[in-house]
């Protein structure tokens, strides 16, 4: 009787572990959001390392990362948004710049999670509101003004201001544009045929 007690215990903590939440988000004790967190930060990385679209007007390079990280944070808010964000990035910024990498990581992940909070799925993951447009405006501007900072610490404020205003913004722009468009179709497909794994990232709340 004593070891059955214990064993219940034993599994009860590890229950109230893995449903263990910030703000409404569960965090990555429980089994789906570390799956998530590795398949959207393995995403992101494929997207940052190969989908780079050159820009002949500035000489820059649209970077979908971004679209990506703003993309994760949309759709299951500001834990996985935030670790797959920075996690994600920061391993393809281990080939393509590790000079950037450390920025990266704290850059993207901040991106991600502010995104996720701003957004707040919990309440509107089956629409699109001024919620998500407001979180990608400010996810994207905390984006350029990081990298800005970085830049400014490594090569000098002129440098960093040219390199922010030819591609910083424009990878804003594009990163703010697709993540808008595709969260809505896959909030509805997810919402439709995977109900379950909305419920398992987050307490749902009411919708505003």
């Amino acid at each position: 009787m004593v070891e059955q007690k214990e064993i219940s215990k034993s599994n009860e903590s590890e229950k109230k572990e893995d449903r263990a939440t910030i703000m409404g988000y569960y965090l990555p004790t429980n089994p789906l959001v570390i799956a998530l967190i590795g398949i959207f930060g393995a995403l992101i990385f494929v997207i940052t390392f190969y989908i780079q679209i050159p820009i002949p007007a500035t000489q820059g390079i649209l970077n979908l990362g971004d679209a990506a990280v703003m993309l994760t944070g949309l759709l299951f808010g500001p834990v996985v948004g935030g670790l797959a964000g920075g996690i994600g990035s920061c391993l393809a910024d281990v080939i393509l710049c590790p000079i950037y990498m450390p920025a990266t990581l704290i850059i993207k992940g901040l991106e991600g999670f502010i995104v996720g909070f701003i957004a707040d799925p919990k309440r509107t993951h089956k629409r699109i509101n001024y919620r998500d447009i407001l979180a990608v405006v400010v996810g994207g501007l905390i984006m350029v003004f990081g990298y800005l900072i970085y830049e400014i610490i490594l090569f000098g404020v002129a440098a960093a201001f040219v390199e922010v205003i030819l591609n910083g913004f424009v990878q804003y722009a594009g990163g703010m544009a697709v993540s808008l468009l595709l969260t809505i179709p896959i909030r509805k497909n997810l919402t439709q045929a995977l109900p379950q794994v909305f419920d398992n990232v987050f307490i749902e709340t009411k919708s505003e």
